[in-house]
């Protein structure tokens, strides 16, 4: 069954960070993020996640986007380049069980025993 994917940014933190005597304004330091899966079929899950970040101005990120020009997409470069490789097996893995569950549900039925 194939799951097709899609990657949401739900929320960012920002602080002002003076490095080498430079002041950042709205560095982005936490961010929150959602990855949905959906089957052929329609059937969806979805795990949320939070990932932090420090700004570092000489790393090989690129160079320091003031938060109004951010996009999401570029957000979402940083996120998947530490899920992406490292964790993702583990988010993907809960989707696929959610999925599951909604194609196979667990149900708790009455016991057999019991009148109502």
């Amino acid at each position: 069954m194939a799951i097709t994917y899609n990657w949401e940014v739900t929320g960012v933190k920002v602080k002002n960070e003076v490095i080498d005597g430079v002041t950042y304004e709205n560095a982005v330091c936490q961010t929150y993020w959602k990855k949905i899966g959906t089957d052929e079929n329609g059937n969806t899950g979805s795990f949320n996640g939070a990932t932090p970040f420090t700004l570092n101005p000489n790393d090989d990120s690129g160079p320091f986007i003031a938060y109004q020009d951010l996009t999401e997409a570029d957000i979402l470069g940083w996120i998947k380049s530490v899920v992406v490789g490292h964790y993702e097996d583990h988010v993907n893995a809960c989707i696929q069980k959610q999925i599951d569950e909604a194609v196979n549900p667990i149900t708790e039925p009455s016991l057999p025993w019991v009148t109502e």
